[in-house]
């Protein structure tokens, strides 16, 4: 098969890269990047860590509003598959290079796969859940990556090409762990590039990016989560979205000088910064995953989340507690105590290691037998 892969974001980029080995090795791929995240600090230094290959076509889409970057990547992509022909055009999760690429697909005729279908928060307030919801609807093949998502798609009336697939993150993320398990060499290197001395249990690590998380009462909020969890003796590491950065001055909020506001970090940094944390607290929900599979405590950011079962499967481990300073607090002191963080992380660093979930080859394996 010829296939048109769309990507734009560095989320998308490391489903990519999981399923990337397995999709080139059987079948001629065309590998689209709409550059929705458009600098280097948030994709562009991904393609080498990851692996992954030049794109054949970079469309240098970043920037605006939703609305814009939509109206901008639906003809950009419409030519591509006008001059590439492919068989089929393959898109990843929720954001507006996801909706581009399904739109743009199906009004050319051309059939669209799915990766991530059938993820719900149930907030319609969230773009990404439009953009979910509309490309789930025009899609042909809907790769589900947990049984809630396949369940979310019938109570919608979908079952026609839904496929349970498990999740591609886990399989990079089983790849990947096992290289950061070792702090003794995995932070050094790390700490020595942020200007930070790093020990296991001795950090919290936090990611924000959400729209919702960007409105000045919103920013004041969880900066005042972050700067009740930050001490002296465990700072905050806050890897920092350059939209959220902007919102963060505009919104007069200070933070203080325990909570310790860095660039967003390489995939295998990330990993490890989670891994060896005391905790992590987030609104990204590739962060959340990971934190579950690595066993560490996290507290999530927002009033939903569409990783219901990472939740669920946790053990209370994970906790949705939104931009609530008191009930933050609560759960990190409850969480990740202060006196026994790091034996907590050292534990968590020498546990079994992650195993993959085989979505890569189930995923390809769906589009060979429906092809």
């Amino acid at each position: 098969m010829r296939i048109l892969s769309v990507v734009g974001t560095r989320p998308q980029l490391i489903k990519a890269a999981a399923l990337f080995p397995v999709l080139r090795s059987r079948h001629d791929e065309v590998f689209v990047d709409t550059g929705q995240h458009w600098d280097d600090a948030m994709a562009g230094d991904f393609f080498a860590e990851l692996g992954l290959p030049k794109p054949d076509h970079a469309l240098g889409i970043g920037g605006g509003t939703s609305a814009e970057q939509v109206g901008r990547m639906l003809p950009a992509i419409a030519a591509i598959l006008a001059g590439e022909r492919p068989d089929a055009v393959l898109v990843y999760g929720d954001t507006n290079s996801t909706l581009s690429g399904a739109l743009a697909a199906v009004t050319a005729g051309v059939p669209v796969a799915h990766v991530e279908a059938g993820l719900r928060s149930f907030d319609r307030r969230m773009p990404e859940e439009t953009n979910r919801i509309l490309t789930d609807h025009v899609a042909r093949w809907l790769f589900a990556p947990t049984p809630m998502a396949v369940a979310n798609l019938a109570a919608e009336g979908i079952r026609d090409g839904v496929v349970l697939t498990g999740d591609v993150m886990q399989d990079l993320a089983a790849r990947v762990s096992g290289e950061v398990r070792d702090a003794a060499s995995a932070l050094p290197p790390i700490g020595e590039r942020l200007g930070l001395r790093l020990a296991p249990g001795a950090y919290l690590f936090a990611t924000i990016h959400r729209a919702e998380n960007r409105s000045p009462e919103a920013v004041r909020a969880w900066a005042a989560i972050l700067a009740a969890a930050a001490r002296p003796d465990r700072p905050v590491i806050l890897a920092l979205h350059p939209g959220t950065r902007a919102a963060l001055e505009a919104s007069g909020a200070t933070l203080p000088d325990e909570v310790c506001v860095v660039a967003p970090q390489g995939y295998r940094s990330t990993l490890a910064l989670q891994l060896h944390a005391a905790a992590v607290l987030t609104d990204s929900g590739g962060v959340q995953r990971e934190s579950a599979w690595l066993g560490v405590p996290c507290l999530v950011l927002r009033s939903s989340t569409e990783w219901v079962e990472a939740v669920e499967a946790s053990g209370g481990a994970m906790v949705v507690v939104g931009i609530e300073l008191a009930r933050a607090a609560a759960e990190l002191e409850r969480l990740a105590p202060v006196e026994s963080s790091g034996r907590l992380a050292e534990a968590r660093a020498a546990s079994p290691p992650l195993q993959p979930a085989g979505a890569a080859e189930a995923i390809v394996a769906a589009l060979e037998g429906a092809a």
